[in-house]
């Protein structure tokens, strides 16, 4: 009698179009800025690291969820 090899699979439901996805980059005066971008939550950073820190957990470190700003961002209160 062989052994019986019980596994178990798991899906990961695709990431629903509200899903929140951020964009890191520095704002006029050179500050690390982390924007949601449907303006929910943001913050200001001492780093790029830092601010890429935080919107990978924000985002539940999807793929294609934190994306590089080349151009100046700011954060609007």
């Amino acid at each position: 009698m062989s052994p019986t090899l019980h596994v178990a699979t798991h899906h990961a439901a695709a990431p629903s179009p509200e899903a929140a996805r951020f964009i890191v980059g520095q704002d006029p005066e050179g500050h690390w800025v982390a924007l949601e971008i449907h303006g929910r939550a943001g913050g200001l950073f001492r780093s790029r690291e830092d601010a890429v820190d935080y919107a990978e957990h924000e985002t539940g470190h999807r793929p294609d969820a934190v994306h590089l700003s080349g151009e100046r961002i700011a954060l609007r209160l």
